[in-house]
């Protein structure tokens, strides 16, 4: 099997590692294969990919999608690197309110799978970062909700004081008067 697939403090997060074939030409890796996800609990459909370029110091989030239209996400940093965190928003979850975070980068080649009712954003943490991500569900504006980075509740510790964000980012509602329709159903791993 070309990955390894290591369940996070959360364990519906899932960090993939895909093995990577390196000579004298550069690298080759397989960054998804149906076959292998399915057997390691990711069953879900990707319809659109996404991709991102940031300068250092932009953080983009914590957004998610409403039911019908929620989102899983397949996320990579294809350039430079990126400080990936998922909030278990799932009303009832033992998890509800906590959160996991990643280093990703090019050079690390791991992905992260962020399953729908979590929260998802990230920081560059080099100029030029980029992030690619494929997404179960097509964006839908209508449905977009998100949560203030820096709620007190949740406490994520970010690895800067001072992100840049966007203005709709920085007036995020915190995690107690956002909109969620996200429930925890139990489920064998």
């Amino acid at each position: 099997m070309p990955f390894s697939f290591e369940r996070l403090e959360i364990p519906d997060v899932i960090l993939i590692k895909p093995k990577t074939f390196h000579d004298e030409r550069g690298f080759f890796m397989e960054t998804y294969k149906r076959s292998d996800f399915v057997r390691a609990g990711i069953s879900s459909e990707f319809v659109q990919d996404n991709h991102s370029r940031s300068r250092k110091g932009v953080l983009r989030g914590l957004h998610y999608q409403l039911k019908p239209m929620e989102q899983g996400k397949l996320v990579r940093c294809v350039r430079g690197r990126v400080w990936d965190v998922a909030v278990d928003i799932r009303k009832g979850s033992p998890w509800y309110g906590k959160w996991v975070a990643v280093e990703l980068s090019e050079d690390g080649g791991s992905i992260l799978w962020v399953p729908p009712g979590f929260a998802h954003g990230f920081v560059a943490l080099e100029e030029g970062s980029e992030v690619f991500y494929k997404v179960t569900k097509e964006y839908s504006p209508q449905l977009e909700r998100g949560v203030l980075w820096n709620d007190p509740a949740i406490g994520i510790e970010w690895p800067l004081d001072n992100p840049i964000l966007s203005e709709k980012d920085a007036n995020l509602p915190t995690l107690d008067t956002c909109e969620n329709n996200f429930y925890y159903e139990e489920k064998s791993l």
